[in-house]
């Protein structure tokens, strides 16, 4: 595995609803040619002893000791065109299972071995697909159907409400300048990238759920749904 990107620093792993776990880490990439750094997050989801991964970081040894006491990883699910860096490392390790929707494409050489469908076989129970049909790349929402219902996104929902140790200070004034930092946000460069269109959101709102656990950002709980719902008004006028 040394062929691939090496574990960032990261934080702990927390358990935010019972069987939900969400670790938050660093990413360094470059975007519109400039190199970037900030914070991304990883949310676990445990079905019996089965573990699935979406928007995957790569933990530290200690971070894969806890991971491994959680049960057993075996699935990994890619949900955002912009993500899947480290999608390889845990498909190699443990033999997880890569879910993903058709057409995205994937880092070193991964093929997915199982196709994300909303009316398609699900990597746990209780979950749910939204596919945005508008975006320029493939991008989806997974819903959990625990606590009141629980959105995971991946660049579209964010919820950055502050920057912290994982930036470097360029790209902390970067994000500041281009509105990264509001609760409730949809992310304004996948949204540059994407140019989702307004039904795509219409069809967002009327999902059930309380919670959103982000690829970016703090974990918005209880007014999930008011929130963003305000928000896509705010943008779209509906």
């Amino acid at each position: 595995m040394d062929q691939l990107p090496p574990a960032l620093p990261h934080g702990l792993l927390e358990e935010v609803f019972p069987d939900v776990f969400f670790v938050t880490g660093m990413m360094k990439t470059v975007l519109m040619d400039v190199p970037w750094q900030f914070n991304r997050n990883m949310v676990v989801v445990r079905d019996g002893d089965a573990l699935t991964l979406i928007n995957s970081i790569r933990l530290d040894e200690t971070g894969l000791t806890r991971l491994e006491g959680l049960g057993r990883v075996a699935n990994v699910v890619k949900i955002g065109s912009m993500h899947g860096r480290d999608d390889a490392f845990y498909r190699q390790r443990y033999g997880a299972k890569l879910w993903a929707l058709a057409g995205m494409t994937h880092e070193h050489g991964l093929v997915a071995d199982r196709e994300l469908r909303p009316d398609g076989e699900m990597p746990f129970a209780g979950c749910g697909v939204f596919v945005f049909q508008t975006t320029k790349r493939p991008e989806c929402i997974l819903s959990i159907d625990r606590a009141g219902g629980i959105l995971v996104s991946s660049d579209s929902l964010q919820n950055w409400l502050e920057s912290d140790e994982f930036f470097s200070d360029e790209s902390r004034q970067l994000m500041t300048e281009m509105g990264f930092f509001q609760p409730a946000n949809l992310g304004p460069l996948w949204m540059r990238i994407n140019e989702p269109q307004p039904d795509d959101f219409a069809r967002l709102c009327k999902l059930s759920f309380r919670h959103a656990l982000c690829g970016h950002g703090a974990p918005l709980r209880e007014t999930a749904k008011e929130a963003y719902t305000a928000r896509i008004q705010e943008m779209f006028g509906h």
